[in-house]
């Protein structure tokens, strides 16, 4: 809720209070999303190697809240902002974007600790228990998503944007509050080293003796392992076979070598989930672009252009008690394992309605581009078919994500990998941004640029979702390659 409140805030600030351009605002607040979910790698990295998860989370929790504090201070106090038509001074720039950029860190490593810690309280043997709590992690994620574009959009409408930056920062200080005063019921998981340095010692130590032969490791292949002997949970993946070539050198262990290929292992499943995420992107970008220049009302109410985010949050909110619903009911019909509940099947699935979600998008489009033409308007409910198909993949997909690294992570770099469902979410909306770009640059050279201009009735839109339907089929292909090799 606070950082989709502030997001949803931020566009308004930087440009009516702080005067910066609309475009410099838009990048500002893109750079912002981008920069939080990539800084949840660090936030992982630290939570496995430094501190214990708990011990993260409040540090990283009480980083976002002072960032907050000073975007308070500044949005509250005239003399700490610009004059009217004057750009910020320096000073007025660093206190900004130290309050920003602190927050983007808090919720990095908030998103890397926070499930991780969580899962960590559960038995995991029973991986049923795990996948319901990322389900229902992910169902308190969205519906702090739906109260941000509700309650929040009407507080900053009604009663001022500025009231947005005191409400959350008195809700983060209740939040941390209230997972403080569980501290003597959790499980402490103990940091394990860095794992990040191990993994890297392993590769160098594979490149360096690439040439040897497999009889000068005998030697070395029952070495003790200098780390917890439970960090790989007894795994191995029969891959990686250049990894034993580090068994050569006599600091590194069988559980070494076991732990980087567990990692590398993951790393196929983690770029194949990217482009769906380039896909969610366009949820809040041309979709709502699209929801403007449409009917918004609803008998005398016109639903604001900034809580168009309703229908998919409300579409993602009620898929998770279905789902657990219907699971429930064919695991009690079923003894064995159900394929489509597995998190490799779970992610295709999502996957594959992605590529549905923008061939729909494309169609909708065509046809409200046609309207408008005709100067006739459709109603924004249009839009809930492809809300419909990719709320459920993101469902379906990032939920997958959370459980599958978490699962199938070695014990020392749990956060870490949990952080790469966030760092695909990250790299997602910086691949969107990317496409747009190349796709008006190859468009414009055979007459007019697909996305161009500010009016997109006059542009393409219809054929960027196609190409983007396309791409995701290619996509989905490539994760049911990786996802059998796995």
């Amino acid at each position: 809720m606070v950082f989709l409140s502030n997001a949803i805030n931020f566009i308004t600030y930087f440009n009516k209070s702080m005067h910066y351009p609309h475009a410099t605002s838009a990048n500002m607040v893109t750079n912002f999303m981008g920069t939080s979910f990539l800084l949840s790698v660090l936030g992982g990295f630290i939570g496995d190697s430094i501190f214990t998860r708990f011990t993260t989370f409040i540090v990283f929790c009480t980083i976002e809240l002072l960032g907050l504090i000073l975007l308070t201070i500044q949005a509250q106090n005239p003399q700490f902002r610009p004059a009217l038509n004057e750009k910020p001074s320096q000073s007025e720039a660093a206190i900004l974007y130290t309050g920003l950029y602190s927050m983007a860190a808090g919720v990095g490593g908030i998103n890397a600790s926070l499930p991780a810690h969580g899962a960590d309280q559960l038995d995991h043997g029973n991986q049923r228990l795990i996948s319901a709590f990322f389900n229902w992690f992910f169902f308190s994620l969205c519906l702090g998503g739906l109260i941000s574009c509700t309650v929040m959009v009407w507080v900053e409408e009604n009663e001022g944007w500025n009231w947005s930056f005191t409400i959350t920062a008195i809700v983060l200080s209740l939040a941390l509050s209230i997972f403080i005063s569980g501290s003597p019921f959790y499980r402490h998981k103990l940091p394990g080293g860095s794992a990040l340095t191990r993994i890297i010692k392993v590769l160098a130590s594979a490149a360096r003796n690439c040439k040897a032969s497999p009889e000068e490791r005998v030697e070395n292949q029952y070495a003790v392992s200098a780390i917890n002997p439970n960090t790989v949970d007894g795994k191995s993946h029969n891959k990686f076979k250049f990894l034993d070539k580090a068994l050569i050198d006599n600091t590194i262990s069988e559980a070494h070598v076991e732990e980087t290929r567990t990692f590398l292992g993951l790393l196929p499943i983690f770029a194949s989930t990217i482009m769906m995420n380039c896909c969610l992107a366009q949820l809040q970008t041309y979709s709502v672009v699209q929801g403007v220049l449409m009917n918004r009302k609803l008998h005398n109410f016109k639903i604001p252009t900034q809580s168009l985010s309703v229908l998919p949050l409300s579409i993602m909110l009620a898929s998770i008690p279905l789902y657990e619903k219907f699971r429930r009911i064919l695991s009690s019909k079923k003894s064995e394992k159900i394929h489509i509940f597995q998190p490799l099947w779970r992610i295709g699935l999502g996957l594959a309605l992605a590529s549905g979600s923008m061939a729909v998008a494309a169609l909708v489009e065509a046809k409200r581009r046609e309207a408008a033409l005709d100067n006739a308007t459709l109603s924004v409910f249009w839009l809930a078919w492809q809300f419909l198909l990719l709320g459920v993949s993101d469902m379906l997909t990032l939920g997958g994500m959370l459980e599958f690294f978490y699962s199938e992570a070695p014990d020392s770099m749990r956060s870490m990998c949990t952080a790469l469902s966030w760092c695909s979410t990250s790299m997602g909306y910086f691949l969107s941004s990317v496409l747009v770009s190349i796709v008006n640059s190859a468009s414009g050279r055979f007459g007019r640029e697909w996305l161009g201009g500010n009016d997109i009735n006059h542009s393409r839109l219809d054929l960027f979702y196609t190409l983007l339907s396309i791409l995701n089929t290619l996509n989905f292909l490539n994760y049911m390659y990786w996802a059998k090799q796995y």
